[in-house]
């Protein structure tokens, strides 16, 4: 394992065990004591990513921040935290381990229970409904475009050409326009709300805006829809609502903030 392999993926997990005091250590340099803690990081920054703890891999990172306590070492000698460039480096570091320290806490401090987990889940199994839909767009600019595209399929223009010659949905249009299936929740509103007032091989009869631009939208399929069950989603639920709550925090936070 060589330091600048190692380096980018744990560095982060090394700076943040040196915000806590520990008094065992894995070695000392120069009167510098590397804490054990520092290798404990590093090992759960590995066996996270696959490989399996023992006896050789600890050795291998005892080796390596050896490796990268004299280089720092060297590198303080030399003056180089002074350099602008690095000192910037530096104090990003610094700010992100607060910013994870803080999260971590402010997490641990508001735990989510497994009742409003269920309660989530019920409400986006309501808001996704029973049904899932496969359907084709052409995606223009201007509605006068979309009007135009509308009136040349009415007058026996196939769908599926027009889309491939005016649509700017570049994912699409070389589809004929086709979308997967996909529940209504995961289109934008307008989209979502035209789609499912559409009947089986129905074409919206107006233009349909959203911040992408103006649809046209023809239905050609729909099929009943299982939501997936609640322990298979409970882990996305918690991250989910975690990611709010940490947002609310941030939002209360720069309210509080004097900001120039």
């Amino acid at each position: 394992m060589t330091l600048h392999r190692i380096f980018p993926a744990i560095a982060l997990a090394m700076l943040m065990a040196a915000i806590f005091d520990s008094h065992a250590q894995v070695a000392k340099v120069n009167g510098v004591v590397i804490p054990q803690a520092h290798l404990d990081m590093v090992v759960q920054a590995q066996t996270a990513r696959g490989q399996p703890d023992s006896p050789e891999m600890r050795d291998s990172i005892k080796n390596t921040l050896i490796n990268q306590e004299v280089i720092a070492q060297e590198a303080l000698k030399k003056g180089l935290q002074k350099n602008p460039a690095v000192a910037a480096q530096i104090a990003l570091q610094r700010q992100e381990i607060l910013v994870n320290a803080f999260v971590q806490d402010y997490l641990k401090a508001h735990p989510i229970s497994d009742d409003t987990l269920k309660k989530e889940y019920e409400r986006q199994r309501a808001a996704v409904g029973t049904k899932e839909y496969k359907a084709r767009h052409i995606l223009v600019e201007k509605e006068d475009e979309a009007k135009e595209a509308i009136t040349q399929i009415r007058k026996g223009a196939v769908f599926e050409k027009v889309a491939g010659e005016r649509s700017r949905d570049q994912g699409s249009k070389i589809k004929g326009g086709e979308l997967e299936w996909a529940v209504p929740t995961n289109y934008v509103k307008p989209f979502a709300d035209a789609l499912v007032r559409l009947k089986k091989g129905q074409m919206t009869e107006a233009p349909v805006q959203s911040n992408f631009g103006w649809h046209v939208i023809r239905l050609d399929d729909e099929r009943p829809f299982k939501a997936p069950a609640f322990d298979e989603v409970k882990a996305n639920l918690q991250r989910g609502l975690q990611q709010q709550l940490v947002q609310k925090a941030v939002t209360d936070l720069r309210t509080k903030a004097k900001i120039e």
